[in-house]
């Protein structure tokens, strides 16, 4: 099947930037947040009755972790509750609904990459508020992609920081400001721009149910970093790990949270490429935007 029509709330975002260029072929509706927002469900009902889009896709999202810690009921209704509003609008106009989740529905315990059928368990009230959404969205039947993510990555600014945190490590390499990065949490770092390529693929064969959309492999937030520099001729740039605990954040992340892909061979679909790669498709980006030393 081809989906020709999308609709997409969250399009200002790392994630949402991409998809509306990767799906720049296609008849695509990315109103801005004044226009349309996640949590007004009468929005939504509008948008998807006067435009009659194929698919939905949900960039939005509450997902500044510690503040979803003090502001709960807030990380509720955006990431659990208008997601379940969003996901029954689309069901009774037979529209499917795209959501994007995350890899924080897990525990971190586990010390192997979190495939798609293993039980989550969030630490975090931005992960409990995620897997909520995901179970929401499931309840209104089998017409659904959830697509779970981690340490996401792109050119564009989340919509809560205004920057992306590999952009901001650069600038703070390039000025020779010292960095201090977590060596004991990794995690799979997914491009933007890959995910938003692997969205319109998992779209496009029908592939119904919950996906791991992340670049291949798996490192520590300082690995990541320290990457990045090395790539960016930034060898000698001043950083340092420490500890998750030494960032001195009462958020009990997940310290091991990488994520498998086990449902792209059976669709047709061909896994992204290692976060390695991705970081050169970022900065090779990145210089053509002019962002150079």
């Amino acid at each position: 099947m081809s989906v020709r029509t999308i609709a997409l709330i969250g399009g200002s975002g790392q994630l949402g930037t991409a998809l509306r260029e990767t799906l720049a072929g296609r008849e695509l509706i990315a109103p801005a947040h004044v226009e349309v927002a996640l949590e007004r469900a009468d929005d939504v009902a509008r948008l998807l009755d006067e435009r009659r889009p194929d698919a939905l896709i949900n960039c939005a999202a509450f997902h500044h972790v510690d503040t979803c810690e003090r502001e709960p009921e807030r990380a509720f209704a955006i990431n659990a509750l208008a997601v379940d509003r969003a996901a029954e609008l689309c069901a009774a106009r037979d529209v499917t609904f795209v959501t994007v989740s995350t890899d924080y529905v897990f525990d971190g315990t586990l010390r192997r990459p979190y495939r798609e059928d293993d039980a989550p368990n969030p630490r975090t009230a931005y992960g409990v508020s995620k897997l909520a959404g995901e179970l929401l969205t499931r309840r209104h039947g089998p017409r659904h992609l959830i697509v779970r993510t981690s340490g996401v990555f792109g050119t564009t600014g989340t919509s809560n920081k205004g920057y992306t945190l590999v952009e901001k490590m650069l600038r703070q390499g390039e000025a020779g400001e010292p960095i201090r990065m977590a060596a004991d949490m990794t995690f799979s770092p997914s491009y933007a721009p890959h995910v938003a390529r692997a969205l319109g693929d998992l779209l496009d064969a029908g592939a119904f149910g919950t996906h791991h959309v992340t670049n291949a492999g798996a490192c520590s937030w300082y690995e990541f970093v320290r990457t990045a520099l090395v790539k960016a001729g930034l060898a000698d740039a001043p950083i340092s790990p420490i500890t998750y605990a030494e960032l001195g954040s009462a958020t009990p992340r997940p310290l091991y949270s990488p994520l498998e892909n086990t449902t792209f061979a059976a669709a047709g679909i061909a896994p992204l490429p290692p976060w390695t790669a991705a970081l050169d498709a970022f900065l090779a980006g990145r210089a053509e935007r002019g962002v150079l030393r």
